[in-house]
């Protein structure tokens, strides 16, 4: 009985177990004041938040997404 509450428990366990979902953020700002925001998905985005407060951009570290954006983001120009 005890065994097969320990498989019950493993099972329920495990099941709930997911793996995190992809990372869409490529993109952190730095602030002068030390703050870090990652929840930028362009460059541009996180430039303007940090125009003049301080700090810079830098890539994400823990961003898992696609390695260029897929050809449905990116604008065509006329």
């Amino acid at each position: 009985m005890r065994l097969m509450l320990a498989v019950v428990a493993v099972v329920v366990v495990g099941s709930g177990a997911s793996n995190a979902a992809d990372d869409p953020y490529r993109w952190c700002a730095s602030y002068r004041d030390g703050g870090t925001n990652c929840y930028f998905v362009t460059h541009k985005q996180c430039r303007e938040a940090v125009s003049g407060i301080g700090g810079f951009c830098r890539p994400n570290p823990y961003y898992n997404g696609p390695d260029s954006p897929s050809r449905n983001t990116i604008k065509k120009r006329n």
